[in-house]
């Protein structure tokens, strides 16, 4: 009874008010009551659904089901006629004044991750957790779910959006029961501080991460090229960088970042815009001789691409609809629902792994599919009126099978999701590129994507997958004493190191400092900890390998 009492609640008292406790093998967990509504979204309308006084809800031919499962909630939806577009649950409380609360990003984090004071209207995708100085409480699904999901905490409420919309329209179920989402949650225990449980939370979301073998570093040439690149440029930094490798048992890598495909005759010389993914461009030819080549020079090779990149010249039907952010004429899109198409991507992998690639990053297909960065997706995940070729899935069924498509072939290649929805991405990719781009050009860049990013994400750190904030930009253009910070921050933290190396920005004291920092990351260290997150969206004093280090970002 004490749902329907508005008083003021702290983390603790809210944790008491929506949790019930479970007892499982692993002993006393919680779990989230049910909800006292649920409403159902049908084009821009939403209505609210009758219950029958237990865990189903109904509203003509949609029904809403909840059903428990060890320490989550599992949410069915039917809806056999009506095109469905969200699903809302509404939990009553209130907050107490020194709550402050942490969601997630779609994707990637674009440097505006915080620690804020509840707000109404604001959506934290995928997680919230709920902090007072005294408790941290936790409420978000598991990974890999069929719906886009968003919490938001407000005046006398929490709520939870599953949003069914496939494309920009209302998904059409028919006959099909979804399996919408896990909802889970947990609250802080007696020894734990925010972080360690928002960590352990993140576990508790992802039941099978797949995670590197072992630690990941290495070098990738965009901050310095950012695409005019080619063999020679490759092969020479891989050369100069190989020379300050110690750890031969765990070899770092050399991504060859955009500018290898086969352009297109419409973007000539556009490395993020190719022609043909499976095709080396003029300058590289031979991308099977440049990845034993690579290898020959002591390292290991990884390849950039775009997933659902299509030709110029591809038939239109093959195509996803024009809409805002996705019209130019000159970047046709291939629409992931249509199984040739599908079948192109996983040919893609495939035959990168023939090549003898060993890791391969794709990215864009979050914006290719949506025509948004995620950053631009507050007041929806895409433009309203179009759908797919196939509108019987949502829009994050479409993603998680895209993911699979690219995840099969791969076998055991490393992969880096960029631009990916980050939830979908966890337990299907090693690695993930958790913030936006750094840079080779201004220093406020990388302190404001990487981090920020590093600062706020760590929490998911070999929970979801291992979290890359992205390169150093090693270049004369970007103060040494930062980027050596920077540095650090990626080689001691345990999260994968990356360097872009602009030769004549290797002196000395980069070289020996470039060498103790691969040493580092080529081993297995404890999660770096932001100490002052609470407080600072850009983090300056950090556990790092059990030692205290100050940073000062500028």
């Amino acid at each position: 009874m004490y749902r329907r009492h508005f008083i003021k609640l702290s983390a603790t008292t809210t944790a008491t008010l929506l949790f019930s406790r479970v007892t499982s093998a692993a002993g006393s967990s919680s779990l989230i009551n049910t909800p006292d509504e649920v409403w159902a979204q049908s084009g821009a309308e939403w209505f609210k659904l009758n219950s029958s006084g237990g865990s189903l809800f109904t509203y003509k031919d949609i029904e809403v089901s909840l059903e428990t499962n060890g320490n989550a909630k599992r949410v069915y939806v039917q809806s056999p006629i009506t095109a469905l577009t969200g699903v809302r649950f509404k939990w009553k409380h209130q907050l107490s004044p020194a709550t402050k609360t942490l969601g997630d990003h779609w994707e990637r984090t674009y440097g505006d991750m915080a620690w804020k004071s509840p707000a109404s209207g604001i959506k934290n995708p995928w997680y919230v957790l709920l902090h007072d100085d005294k408790q941290t409480a936790c409420f978000g699904v598991k990974t890999g779910c069929n719906a886009i999901c968003w919490w938001a905490v407000n005046t006398g409420s929490i709520e939870l959006t599953m949003d069914t919309h496939s494309g920009g329209v209302g998904v059409q179920l028919g006959s099909r029961k979804l399996h919408a989402a896990d909802i889970i949650t947990t609250e802080s225990t007696a020894t734990e501080n925010a972080f360690a449980t928002a960590h352990r939370f993140c576990k508790l979301m992802c039941d099978k991460p797949r995670l590197p073998k072992q630690p990941v570093y290495g070098i990738n040439d965009w901050y310095y090229a950012y695409g005019n690149n080619s063999p020679k440029l490759i092969k020479e930094q891989t050369a100069l960088m190989a020379e300050l490798v110690t750890d031969t048992n765990n070899r770092p890598f050399s991504v060859i970042d955009a500018g290898w495909a086969k352009y297109s005759p419409y973007l000539p010389n556009d490395g993020g815009w190719a022609d043909d993914f499976s095709k080396p461009n003029d300058k590289f030819k031979d991308m099977h001789l440049m990845a034993q080549d690579i290898v020959k020079l002591g390292m290991r090779p990884g390849l950039w691409t775009r997933a659902l990149c299509a030709k110029y010249n591809d038939n239109a039907n093959l195509l996803a609809p024009k809409i805002k952010g996705r019209d130019d004429p000159k970047n046709p899109v291939l629409d992931p629902t249509i199984p040739e198409n599908i079948e192109r991507v996983k040919n893609n992998i495939a035959t990168y792994k023939q090549w003898g690639f060993e890791m391969v990053k794709h990215d864009y297909s979050t914006y290719d599919i949506t025509g948004k960065w995620g950053i631009d997706m507050n007041d929806s995940i895409t433009e309203p009126g179009w759908g797919f070729y196939d509108k019987s899935k949502t829009t994050a069924e479409i993603i998680n099978h895209l993911y699979l498509s690219i995840r099969e072939p791969a076998d055991d290649m490393y992969i880096i999701g960029c631009n990916t929805m980050s939830h979908l991405s966890a337990g299907l990719f090693e690695l993930n590129r958790i913030g936006d781009d750094t840079s080779g050009k201004e220093w406020v860049r990388t302190r404001k994507m990487g981090v920020n990013t590093m600062g706020f994400r760590m929490p998911q750190h070999n929970a979801f997958y291992a979290v890359d904030g992205d390169c150093v930009g090693l270049t004369k253009d970007v103060p040494w004493e930062k980027n050596k910070q920077w540095m650090q921050l990626l080689a001691e933290s345990s999260a994968p190191l990356f360097i872009s190396a602009q030769p004549d920005a290797l002196g000395a004291e980069q070289k020996a400092f470039v060498k103790q920092c691969f040493a580092k990351a080529s081993k297995v260290q404890p999660i770096g900890e932001p100490l002052d997150w609470l407080t600072n969206p850009l983090p300056t004093k950090w556990k790092l390998d059990n030692n205290i280090v100050d940073f000062d970002w500028g």
